[in-house]
């Protein structure tokens, strides 16, 4: 049975409206993730914060999504969860051909921690095309 894993973060707020999300999540500085990232000086990985994009999106759109493309990453500072308990995310997003395409940003308060853009697709439509191909 698979150890249980305290989640990095909790949606407290989410408004969606016109294709564009802005969401208030609380980070959980006792997640496991701060164990090896870094034991005594804790800061929420790169790698999670392009996983908080799509689980909100996910949430949001009602739907499971795959990272299609990563355009462009950037890593604007560090969020320290002994310091930062909330962040905001603010995507906005819009269907083209098979693609959602997405720009984000992460904020804690006025400092910009991480800005995206890329594209998703639907897990769901990509299961149904490979499937009736086979």
């Amino acid at each position: 049975m698979p150890a249980k894993t305290d989640p990095l973060f909790k949606i407290s707020k989410l408004v969606h409206n016109d294709n564009i999300i802005n969401a208030r999540l609380d980070i959980n500085k006792a997640s496991d993730i701060f164990n090896g990232h870094f034991p005594g000086h804790p800061v929420v990985p790169g790698a999670c914060m392009l996983q908080i994009v799509k689980e909100v999106l996910e949430k949001a759109l009602n739907t499971p999504l795959l990272l299609k493309k990563a355009d462009h990453l950037k890593f604007m500072a560090m969020i320290d969860p002994g310091n930062t308990q909330a962040v905001d995310l603010e995507v906005s997003y819009k269907f083209v051909e098979d693609a959602l395409n997405v720009n984000a940003k992460l904020s804690n308060d006025t400092v910009v921690c991480f800005k995206f853009q890329g594209s998703f697709i639907c897990e769901i439509v990509t299961f149904a095309r490979s499937s009736v191909h086979a």
